[in-house]
C-alpha cells in the first residue's frame, strides 16, 4: 500500500506532532512499507478467533486497584516547566492577538559516544589501559566476597564508579552516574556488613552492598529519568519503581542509569538522543537494544548485573550479542509499577547478568504482586538453580520449533545452538521437533499492537507537566511544537504507525485483526507446551551487526527482533543465554522458552548447561578487561 501525503499529516495531527516537509516524505514512505507488511495479518483466518483480550489467562487484566495516596502537590508540581499558583502554566488553548507565550529556551543534551570509529580502531585503546574490576567473576562471587572482607561494598562501588567513568567516553553505556548516592548507600551496607561479620547469626540480605545499574526507564526517586529522550531532559521522578524499591531494601546499591534505545524502541540503543552504546567485544558493533546501555556496563565489568525491560526482546537480544544471560520473566512475575510504559501489555522488567544463578538471585527479590499493579501476579517464589542441576534434568523435553529455523539464519548461530542442544541431551534431555505455525505473524501483529498502545502511552508527554517544553502561542501549538522537535525519529513513526492502526477506518483491519491471530500465537504455545517443557531457539537471526547497518531501513531493523517477539506477545517466561562465539569472535546466544510461570525451569535448565560450559564466563579481550 502507499499511503498519501495528506494521510501522513492526518495522522501527525491527531498525534499532535509538527513534522517538517522532508520528514513527511520520508514517513510516508517508510509507512506505507511498514504498514504493506503488517497487512499479512488480514490473511489469516481468524473467523472464529477472540482477540486477546489478556495475556494473564483467567485474571482480569483489569481488576480493581487498591486505594492509595496520591502524590503530594510540591512532587507533582516540581517537574512543570512552568508553574503560577500551585498550578501547571500553559499558554491559551486557541492562538489570540494577545503576545506569544515565552517560555525559557530549551537547550539539547550534548550527544556523547557517538563518534563513528575507523576500521582500524576496533578495540584499541584507551580501552586497553583501563584498570581491571574488583570483582572478577558474576554476582555470586562478588557476594561471597563481599560476605568475606575481601573488599569493603565502598571500595566495589568506587571501583565500579571509576571504571565506569574511564570507559565511558568509548562505550557509553551509562546516561546517569550517581557517585553520591551510590557511596552513601554503599557505607549503610558496610555498617551492616561489619556487624554480620561479628555476629554471623544476624539475618542480612544475600545482595547486601552489591553495585546494580538500572535503565534509564526505571524511576529512581532523586534520579533523572531521560528515557534516552531530550523530551524528558530534567525530569526526576519523586518516587521509586517497585523492582527498585525491593532492591534498595534489599541493600542493592545503585550506581546509574544506563543507555538505552528511546522510550525502548529499537534493536541497537542507536535511537538514543544521547548517542548510541557500543558493544565490549566489537566496538563498531551495536550492544543491541533497547537496553544495550545495561548489556555493555555488564559485559565490560562495570557492575556485576543491570536491570533492563523487555518488550519485544530488548533484554534477550542485548544478552545475545553481549555474551550474557538475560532473563525476560513471565509477564507480571515483576511489578512494572515505575516502569515508563512503552507497550503495556508487553512490557516486562528483567535482569541482565552473567549466569542464570545471578539472574535468580535478583528475580527473587524483585518478583511478586504489587497492589499498585493490577497486572502484577502473585506466583509461587522462583527456586534458585541447585548445584544438582544436571541430575534434575533427566527427562527434561525439549522442543525444536521449525519455524525458527530458516533460511537466512547465519550458519553459526544454527550450528552452535545444535551443539548446546547436544549439552543437554548429554545429561538426560530429550530433544523432539514442535511447531509454532504463526510465528511469522508474530513481527506484524507486534508492530501493530506495540506502537498502538505506544501512541496512548506517550501521548502524555505534552510539555505541560514535565520533562521539556518549547514555546506555541496556543496550547495546541505547544504540544505539536514540543512533541514535534523533542521526540526522536523511530519514537515518531512508532506513534503514527499507532494512531493508523487505532484510527476509524482501520481499527478493525488492523489492531482488532492483529489482537485476534495474537491468540493464534498464545495458542500455539500452549499446544507445544502440552507437549515439551521448553522450547529452544535463536535469539537474533546473526550475531551483533555493524553501527549504521540498518539506519535508513526501520523494516530490516524490525526483522532482528523475530525471533524474540512471540515470547512477549504469548506473555511467556524466555532466557537468553551464551553458547559461543561466531569465526569473528562475536558472541552468539541462544533463548529457552517456558510456559506461563515457568521461570524457575529455565533458571535451572541454564545453569545446568553452564556448570559444564564456560561461555558465560568469557571476556571481552585484554585491550578492555
Amino acid at each position: 500500500m502507499s499511503l498519501r501525503l495528506e494521510e501522513v499529516e492526518h495522522i501527525a495531527h491527531l498525534a499532535h506532532l509538527r513534522l517538517a516537509e522532508a520528514e513527511k516524505l520520508l514517513y510516508r514512505e517508510q509507512l506505507s512499507a511498514i504498514l504493506e507488511y503488517a497487512a499479512r495479518v488480514q490473511a489469516v483466518d481468524t473467523e472464529n478467533t477472540p482477540p486477546l483480550a489478556s495475556i494473564l489467562g483467567g485474571e482480569s487484566g483489569l481488576r480493581p486497584d487498591a486505594p492509595l495516596p496520591g502524590l503530594g502537590l510540591d512532587d507533582l508540581l516540581q517537574n512543570a516547566p512552568a508553574v503560577a499558583q500551585d498550578q501547571f502554566l500553559v499558554p491559551p488553548v486557541l492562538a489570540s492577538n494577545s503576545k506569544p507565550f515565552r517560555q525559557a529556551a530549551y537547550h539539547a543534551p550534548s550527544p556523547s559516544g557517538n563518534k563513528p570509529l575507523k576500521a582500524d580502531e576496533d578495540l584499541k585503546s584507551p580501552l586497553g589501559q583501563a584498570a581491571s574490576s574488583l570483582f572478577d567473576g558474576g554476582l555470586i562471587e562478588t557476594i561471597q566476597a563481599l560476605r568475606r572482607g575481601q573488599f569493603s561494598s565502598q571500595e566495589l562501588v568506587q571501583d565500579c564508579l571509576e571504571r565506569s567513568q574511564q570507559l565511558e567516553p568509548t562505550l557509553h553505556a551509562f546516561i546517569t552516574l550517581a557517585p553520591e548516592q551510590a557511596l552513601a548507600q554503599s557505607r549503610e551496607a558496610d555498617r551492616r556488613l561489619s556487624a554480620y561479620r561479628k555476629d554471623p547469626s544476624m539475618d542480612i540480605s544475600p545482595l547486601l552492598g552489591l553495585p546494580l545499574a538500572v535503565k534509564d526507564i526505571l524511576c529512581v526517586a532523586g534520579l533523572p529519568c531521560t528515557c534516552g529522550s531530550r523530551i524528558l531532559e530534567g525530569f526526576v521522578p519523586p518516587y521509586h519503581a517497585t523492582a527498585i524499591e525491593r532492591l534498595l531494601a534489599a541493600g542493592v546499591v545503585i550506581v546509574g542509569k544506563t543507555n538505552m534505545d528511546e522510550f525502548a524502541m529499537g534493536s541497537s540503543t542507536e535511537n538514543s538522543a544521547f548517542g548510541p552504546s557500543r558493544n565490549p567485544w566489537n566496538l563498531n558493533r551495536v550492544p543491541g537494544g533497547s537496553s544495550g546501555g545495561s548489556a555493555a556496563a555488564v559485559a565490560a565489568r562495570l557492575v556485576p548485573a543491570a536491570l533492563g525491560s523487555d518488550t519485544g526482546g530488548s533484554i534477550r537480544q542485548p544478552a545475545a550479542f553481549c555474551g550474557l544471560t538475560g532473563l525476560k520473566p513471565t509477564y507480571g512475575r515483576i511489578s512494572r509499577w515505575g516502569l515508563v510504559a512503552y507497550g503495556s501489555s508487553l512490557d516486562t522488567v528483567g535482569v541482565l547478568a552473567h549466569s542464570a544463578g545471578d539472574a535468580a538471585w535478583l528475580l527473587r527479590v524483585m518478583a511478586g504482586s504489587d497492589r499498585r499493579d493490577p497486572t502484577s501476579l502473585d506466583l509461587p517464589m522462583p527456586a534458585l538453580p541447585s548445584d544438582e542441576g544436571l541430575k534434575d534434568l533427566a527427562g527434561l523435553r525439549i522442543g525444536m520449533p521449525r519455524e525458527y529455523f530458516l533460511p537466512g539464519l547465519q550458519i553459526e548461530v544454527e550450528s552452535l545452538i545444535h551443539q548446546a542442544i547436544q549439552v543437554f541431551t548429554s545429561f538426560g534431555a530429550t530433544v523432539c521437533p514442535v511447531s509454532l505455525p504463526h510465528t511469522s505473524m508474530a513481527l506484524p501483529v507486534y508492530y501493530l499492537i506495540a506502537p498502538a498502545e505506544a501512541s496512548a502511552n506517550l501521548a502524555r508527554y505534552d510539555g505541560v507537566r514535565y520533562g521539556a517544553r518549547l514555546a506555541g502561542e496556543s496550547l495546541w501549538e505547544l504540544f505539536d511544537h514540543t512533541r514535534g522537535e523533542l521526540l526522536g525519529p523511530e519514537v515518531k513513526r512508532r506513534i503514527m504507525l499507532g494512531a493508523y492502526a487505532l484510527s476509524a477506518g482501520y481499527y478493525d483491519a488492523y489492531y482488532g485483526q492483529a489482537q485476534k491471530v495474537r491468540t493464534l500465537i498464545w495458542q500455539d504455545f500452549e499446544n507445544a507446551f502440552a507437549e515439551v517443557d521448553v522450547i529452544a531457539a535463536p535469539v537474533a537471526p546473526t550475531t551483533a551487526f555493524s553501527i549504521g547497518a540498518h539506519g535508513d531501513d526501520p523494516l530490516a531493523m524490525y526483522l532482528e527482533d523475530i525471533f524474540t517477539l512471540p515470547a512477549n506477545l504469548a506473555g511467556i517466561p524466555s532466557l537468553a543465554f551464551p553458547v559461543g562465539f561466531d569465526t569473528q569472535g562475536l558472541p552468539v546466544g541462544m533463548q529457552l522458552m517456558a510456559g506461563r510461570g515457568c521461570d524457575d525451569l529455565l533458571l535451572k535448565a541454564a545453569a545446568a548447561y553452564q556448570q559444564v560450559t564456560d561461555w558465560h564466563l568469557r571476556k571481552p579481550g585484554d585491550c578492555l578487561i
